[in-house]
């Protein structure tokens, strides 16, 4: 069975394909983009499997 692992992280709007290829890169798989605390941010959720689903 596939584990999960969480992660939120904040967007840049002048920065968001950086951001978002390097937590790619990571293994992240992008789950949700949803407005931040204010109309100049947004705020990415990622998932990724743990190391515990390979076993």
């Amino acid at each position: 069975m596939t584990t999960w692992e969480y992660a939120t992280a904040p967007l840049l709007i002048h920065a968001t394909k950086q951001i978002l290829d390097t937590w790619g890169a990571d293994g992240w798989e992008l789950v949700q983009i949803v407005p931040g605390p204010n109309p100049e941010s947004l705020v990415a959720y990622f998932k990724r499997p743990t190391n515990a689903s390979a076993r």
